[in-house]
This record gives C-alpha cells, sequence and structure tokens, in this order.
C-alpha cells in the first residue's frame, strides 16, 4: 500500500507562488518602515520565518509531508554551512587585523596618497584589481574595503558612496576571474567553457565598470571633503599614538593575497590570515595590548586572554576621538553571529519555495511571454533578480534559472555561452543589493553599511544588468548555435 507521500502532488497555482512573496514583501517593507537600518538585526529573519511558515503550510495543503517539507528547509540551511564558516572567520579576522595594526597601516597609508578628488573611482578600480587576483568580492571588501571605507572618514567623504565604489570594484573583479566560485559555477551549470564564458562576459562587464568608474570620477571631483588637513594630520595623530605603523604591518594582508592566488580554498586561507594577524599583534603591538590586558592572573595570561577574545568579540579600543573609536573597533565571530542568523532564515525559504514548486511557477509564466531573444535573456536576468530577492543566495540565483532555462536557450538556438553570461549579469551581480541575500547579508557584517543605502551608488551592479537588457534587444554579442552544433 503506497504511503501519503507518495501519492500524486498536485501542481501548484500562481495564487499558490504569490501568497508567501507578498507576505515576505509586506513584512520585509513592515521591518524597514518600524525598525530602520537596524531591520538586519532581527526583523527581517522573523519576516523570513513568518513568509517560510505561510510557503510550508501552501506546501501542506498540495500534499507534501512537514517531514519533506523539514528535510527541504535543513538542506537549504546546509548550502549556507560554507559560507557561515567564512564569515565566522572572516570575523575573527577584522578582529586581529584591527589589533595587529594592519587596518590602521593601510589607513595611515590611504590618507597620504590617496586624494579627495579621484578617491572613490581609485576605491573601485584598487578593488576591482585585489578581486580579480584573488577571485573573491568577500574577502576583498572585508580588507581592502574596510580599509577605504577608514581612508573615506579621514578624508570626510561619503561613507554610503565608498562602499558602493568597493561593492563595484570587488564584484568587477569577481565576475572576471577564474579563481571566482561564481565565475566557474555558471558555465558549470549550462555546460559552456570556462574561458570562453569569461570572455564573452567582457562584452557587457567592461563597458559597465568604464562607465561605473567615470561616474565615480565625476562624483570625486563634485565631492566635497568635509574634513580639512589638519583633521587628517590628527587622525594620522591618533593612529601613530595607538599603533606601532608600518609597510611591515601588511604581511597579513600580502600572506593571504598570495594564499588565494595559489587558489587556497577561502576558510582555511582567511583563517591562515587572522592567525597570523594575532600573532603580528603580539610581535608589533606590545604597548597596545599592554594597556588592553588584565594582568591580575599575569601579563601572560593577559596576553593570551586578550588574543583569544579578539577571535570571538573582536577589538574595541579608546582613543578619545568618538569616530576613531567607532572606526577602529570591530570584528569578532559574535559580531557575524546576526547574519548567520539572517542567512540561515533566508535559505529556509527559498528552499521551501523551491520544493513546493512555487518558484518554478513564476518561470512558467514568464516563458510565456518572452517570445524574442531580448525578451528571453530579459526574462532570465529577472529571474534571477528575483531568485536573490526571493532565495537570498547567489548561487541558487545561478543554478536554479540556469536549470530552468537551459533547454529553452537550446531549442532557440543560443549558446550556452548566452545563458551562463545572463545568470552571471542577473545573479552575482545584483546578490550584494539586497539586505537579507547572503552577499547583502555579508556586506554589511563588514562594511557596516545597510545595502539600501549603498545600492544607489553600486553603480556597475545597476548598470551590468541594464546594459546586457540592452545587447539581448539590439542583438548585439548574442552568439547563436550552428546547424552542426545544434544537431
Amino acid at each position: 500500500m503506497k504511503s501519503l507521500d507518495e501519492k500524486p502532488i498536485p501542481q501548484a497555482s500562481f495564487l499558490d507562488a504569490l501568497i508567501p512573496i507578498t507576505v515576505l514583501i509586506c513584512l520585509l517593507g513592515a521591518a524597514v518602515y518600524l525598525f530602520g537600518d537596524s531591520s538586519s538585526s532581527g526583523p527581517n529573519q522573523i519576516a523570513l520565518l513568518f513568509a517560510t511558515f505561510t510557503a510550508a503550510l501552501i506546501g501542506l495543503k498540495n500534499g507534501y509531508s512537514w517531514k519533506k517539507l523539514e528535510q527541504a528547509m535543513i538542506e537549504g540551511i546546509t548550502l549556507s554551512l560554507g559560507a557561515i564558516l567564512i564569515l565566522l572567520m572572516v570575523g575573527a579576522l577584522i578582529g586581529t587585523w584591527l589589533l595587529s595594526g594592519t587596518v590602521p597601516t593601510l589607513i595611515y597609508y590611504g590618507l597620504q596618497v590617496i586624494n579627495p578628488s579621484w578617491f572613490y573611482a581609485a576605491s573601485c578600480l584598487i578593488c576591482g584589481i585585489v578581486a580579480m587576483s584573488i577571485g573573491s568580492s568577500w574577502t576583498t571588501a572585508a580588507t581592502i574595503g574596510v580599509a577605504l571605507l577608514g581612508v573615506a572618514t579621514g578624508l570626510g567623504l561619503e561613507q554610503t558612496v565608498t562602499a558602493g565604489a568597493v561593492i563595484s570594484g570587488a564584484y568587477f573583479g569577481d565576475k572576471l576571474s577564474p579563481l571566482s566560485e561564481t565565475t566557474n559555477l555558471a558555465p558549470a551549470v549550462v555546460g559552456a567553457d570556462l574561458f570562453e564564458h569569461i570572455h564573452h562576459m567582457l562584452w557587457t562587464t567592461v563597458p559597465s565598470f568604464v562607465i561605473a568608474l567615470i561616474i565615480f570620477v565625476f562624483m570625486g571631483f563634485n565631492a566635497t571633503a568635509s574634513s580639512e588637513a589638519g583633521r587628517i594630520d590628527e587622525i594620522t595623530a591618533i593612529l601613530q599614538q595607538n599603533f606601532n605603523i608600518g609597510f611591515e604591518m601588511l604581511v597579513p594582508l600580502l600572506v593571504l593575497l598570495v594564499l588565494a592566488i595559489k587558489k587556497m580554498p577561502a576558510f582555511p586561507a582567511i583563517s591562515i590570515g587572522a592567525v597570523i594577524g594575532a600573532v603580528w599583534a603580539m610581535l608589533f603591538q606590545s604597548d597596545l595590548i599592554a594597556s588592553q590586558i588584565d594582568s591580575s592572573k599575569g601579563e601572560l595570561v593577559g596576553y593570551f586572554k586578550l588574543i583569544w577574545t579578539t577571535f570571538f568579540d573582536g577589538f574595541t579600543i579608546a582613543t578619545g576621538d568618538e569616530k576613531m573609536n567607532s572606526l577602529l573597533s570591530g570584528g569578532g565571530m559574535s559580531g557575524m553571529l546576526t547574519t548567520t542568523w539572517l542567512i540561515m532564515t533566508a535559505l529556509m525559504f527559498g528552499a521551501i519555495m523551491e520544493k513546493t514548486g512555487l518558484l518554478d511557477i513564476f518561470v512558467k509564466s514568464i516563458l510565456k511571454i518572452a517570445k524574442s531573444t531580448g525578451s528571453l535573456i530579459s526574462a532570465t536576468i529577472a529571474t534571477c533578480i528575483g531568485t536573490n530577492v526571493i532565495a537570498a543566495d547567489q548561487y541558487i540565483a545561478i543554478v536554479v534559472p540556469g536549470r530552468m532555462f537551459k533547454e529553452e536557450y537550446k531549442k532557440r538556438g543560443l549558446k550556452p555561452v548566452n545563458l551562463s553570461r545572463t545568470l552571471e549579469d542577473g545573479g552575482t551581480i545584483t546578490s550584494p543589493l539586497i539586505p537579507w541575500n547572503t552577499c547583502g547579508a555579508y556586506m554589511q557584517s563588514v562594511l557596516l553599511i545597510n545595502p539600501f543605502d549603498y545600492a544607489l551608488y553600486a553603480f556597475f551592479n545597476l548598470i551590468n544588468p541594464l546594459l546586457a537588457v540592452v545587447y539581448a534587444y539590439l542583438g548585439i554579442k548574442i552568439l547563436r548555435i550552428k546547424p552542426k552544433q545544434q544537431a
């Protein structure tokens, strides 16, 4: 006798799919309205949980057992465990790099060499080069990005614009790097060659980046640097008074960059970077540590306790300047727990939506109106963005639309690289603009700026999908399968 779970499950309706999405949008809107910038510190997570329960109720109505739905949620959370491990270790790395003087040294030298008039463009370009070299937007933002925000504070420039420049550069470099996970994932999903995929992406990615740089140059020339030379001198004096500043403090950063270029996986590479930061703190910041420790149980024990605390709870300093205290304090694994909670609840919702077929309904509805090549590519980008919003993870936003549209592109005689490029144009690029997405949550945790605030200035991330749509409708660089290839 067949169990209830083995009975055919009726197909969900469009209304079924619309209900949890509507609940989510309403609750997220209410969270932002009621809690403002702190909405990602708990309110968004509750909104995602209620939307998950709503989707689960629809699944139960349609014949899914709770056991299957629960298993889907568990599998969804499992997808995030790699990212969560990296996230926690990045917290430790930021803490030890603050204590070791690595981040303060980057800020110090940045204030010496970067002019306010071209700071935004330089930040974008620097992050682009670093991300392309190491293949990681996350690592770039957590290291170079954090330091550049410190420089922006010293120069009296806008933090949100700087964050937008950091995000733009980090995702440009990540997208074109053969070391990047998403750059390898997109062609793998659709059956395209990696380097053909990268070459095809150049046509939308490079022009978008150039336009973004031009905008940042224009904004820099028109920016009003509120801090005078006296304030910069004051900041550099505070850095010198509290830290040993020197090029040797940059060794932890150089080691991390080398490990990334050598293709060491992110978690062990960042872990090594954090440990080296702790060692560098003990070697070069002894006076700072001595002023921070509790020596009641002995100086050695005090050193050990402070370093241990920096790993899990970050670093805090009192310089006598409130803004500098905020700038030079932070990090720690505990600071990433709210983000971890957000990622888990977001992926639970995405997993339920995919398991119950509610995501698939939207795609089928879109295909009914996507008659031309331009509308098909536009629909793919819209689906990637929608999946980033609903499933809250860039990997899902690449894999799910990739699987769903693969056969349709083939039927229409379009080469797989058209789809792989579109998945990146719509999925990878837009993920950091959504606060509850894994990428948006991560960027907020390291840059301490809400994605809703910096999104308007992440010009590359905004321009790239739009340019891809323009290319699609104009037929620019849309590659067709030759007859013998199609056969």
